[in-house]
């Protein structure tokens, strides 16, 4: 009988051992800390595109955009032209996807020089809300062709054209981001006064005015010097209205090419002796 009770007494006691362990491993848990996912700060920018630069905006897995940048004519054309909007224009048609959320891929034509770019975008660092990651770190690169007719060129590798560029972005305030980029562009043929590759830098800043509208400027400078005839840099500034799927900026430049090796090398205007121009870029995003 003694024995049956003792058996009985253990199986009530049961629960309360059980519940008495698990309280010691939940206290025992409580004292590691736990390691919290860190969130990824909002955007920097709306769009791919600052101007006549790329943003470290990366889209979505399957999203694709969809976008038109275009450039007049100079202002200071001594031609009958409207501002240039009569003169002759430049005009990139392109579309980017997003084949993983850290990496988009794009292609584009382009009116001046005929380049077709095949260009890849790669998140490699992204800011954090917590500021353990203080910035975003990005690569983009290109390879485009020029498709003018091949009396133009010697061989077909005459043609090719490289660009590839480091992205550093930080998110300040909701209102205020800025953009510092380093780029080496290559041809692999030039001139003989020029040489196939430049050093370059940009920066660029967005501060947003309204909910929807933003002012922003972006500055171009080459590096590597010529023997003469050095390309001039960039300077360029406007507004931005967004929409959680539309971006369209409207700003003055004096860059009328649109590739941005094409810019880096070649630019022959200047924009304080007035070669300037209208230009404006609109990007459209589609989530699949």
């Amino acid at each position: 009988m003694k024995k049956y009770i003792t058996i009985l007494f253990v199986f009530l006691m049961l629960p309360f051992i059980a519940i008495s362990q698990e309280e010691g491993v939940s206290q025992e848990n409580d004292s590691i800390p736990k390691k919290v996912k860190e969130k990824l700060e909002r955007a920097a920018f709306e769009s791919t595109l600052i101007i006549d630069n790329v943003t470290n905006v990366v889209l979505s897995k399957k999203a694709m955009e969809v976008q038109m940048q275009h450039r007049f004519g100079t202002f200071n054309s001594d031609k009958n032209d409207m501002a240039g909007m009569w003169g002759l224009s430049n005009i990139r048609i392109a579309l980017a996807y997003g084949i993983h959320e850290r990496v988009t891929i794009g292609f584009g034509t382009t009116k001046d020089g005929r380049y077709q770019d095949f260009n890849l975008k790669g998140a490699i660092l992204r800011q954090t809300r917590s500021n353990k990651m203080p910035i975003s770190l990005s690569y983009y690169g290109n390879w485009a062709v020029d498709a003018r007719p091949k009396e133009n060129f010697a061989h077909t590798e005459d043609r090719w054209s490289f660009f590839n560029q480091l992205i550093v972005t930080r998110r300040f305030t909701p209102e205020f981001s800025a953009s510092g980029t380093l780029s080496l562009s290559h041809y692999n043929v030039v001139e003989n006064t020029m040489r196939n590759d430049m050093v370059a830098f940009s920066l660029g800043g967005r501060y947003k005015i309204s909910p929807n509208t933003a002012i922003m400027i972006d500055y171009s400078q080459p590096l590597t010097e010529f023997l003469k005839d050095n390309p001039h840099p960039g300077l360029s500034f406007g507004v931005e209205f967004g929409t959680s799927a539309h971006a369209f900026q409207l700003f003055v430049t004096n860059y009328h090419g649109i590739v941005p090796q094409d810019n880096y090398m070649f630019n022959s205007n200047d924009f304080f002796n007035g070669d300037i121009m209208l230009g404006f870029n609109i990007t459209r995003l589609y989530n699949f």
